[in-house]
């Protein structure tokens, strides 16, 4: 990169996220991580180094997500990982149902669409980059019963990556979406029973579960020049285990 450029990542400051931020940091960006959180923002911007700001705003929120952004002129990458799980199935009880269904559209989804909307006439053309972080229960439906909420919001994600990606396209600004597998060292699977893990990797033809170091590494190639003909596309990075 000839000049310093700036990285947007929501959800940040864990799991994925952090990975995603922590590639780009030593990829040359100056990288702003975003999320409810201010001390993990905090305690993750320490993490990260001097390249990195952090910005409290929840992504659901159109207002938090406008001052957030508001220092910034130019964006050159919005990586959107920001999302969390609430189990939703048929046997939950409405009321929860119902709420845990709203809070989950409004991390996952929601909270992209707002970001990007936000970021949009910041972002840099040519040559901007909007990356989603999607999920491979968008495409499974999850493993279980209980990701009614979480399979619906990511396969919206992906709807609304193609649409961003015809909308984006005349200033020559990629949308891409990453659906990772199962990926271990994350809030999200960490408490995942051994059963369970050890199921999933038996039927991932790679042998191993993911880390958030192969995410960030598809990031990096879709930030980079050489994805600047990919656009529109949602790629998988789960060791095969869809297939498998």
């Amino acid at each position: 990169m000839t000049e310093t450029q700036i990285a947007i990542v929501t959800g940040g400051a864990s799991g994925i996220g952090f990975g995603i931020a922590q590639s780009l940091v030593q990829a040359g960006y100056t990288v702003v991580i975003v999320g409810r959180n201010k001390d993990r923002l905090v305690q993750a911007a320490d993490r990260l180094g001097p390249f990195t700001q952090w910005r409290r705003a929840d992504v659901g929120n159109r207002s938090e997500v406008e001052s957030a952004f508001a220092d910034f002129s130019r964006i050159d990458v919005l990586v959107n990982a920001a999302g969390f799980v609430l189990p939703v199935s048929l046997a939950t009880q409405a009321d929860e149902a119902e709420r845990n269904w709203d809070a989950v559209v409004d991390a996952n989804l929601k909270g992209s669409f707002l970001a990007t909307t936000i970021a949009a006439p910041k972002l840099a053309g040519p040559g901007g980059r909007v990356i989603n972080i999607s999920s491979i229960g968008a495409q499974t439906g999850g493993s279980r019963a209980g990701g009614l909420a979480y399979a619906a919001a990511k396969a919206g994600l992906h709807g609304l990556t193609y649409a961003l990606a015809r909308e984006l396209a005349p200033r020559a600004i990629t949308a891409n979406a990453i659906a990772p597998g199962f990926i271990a060292g994350t809030g999200f699977t960490e408490s995942w029973p051994d059963d369970r893990v050890s199921e999933i990797i038996a039927a991932t033809p790679i042998g191993r579960a993911g880390s958030p170091a192969d995410i960030a590494g598809a990031v990096l190639w879709l930030a980079s020049e050489a994805g600047s003909f990919v656009t529109g596309t949602v790629i998988s990075v789960n060791g095969g285990w869809r297939m498998g």
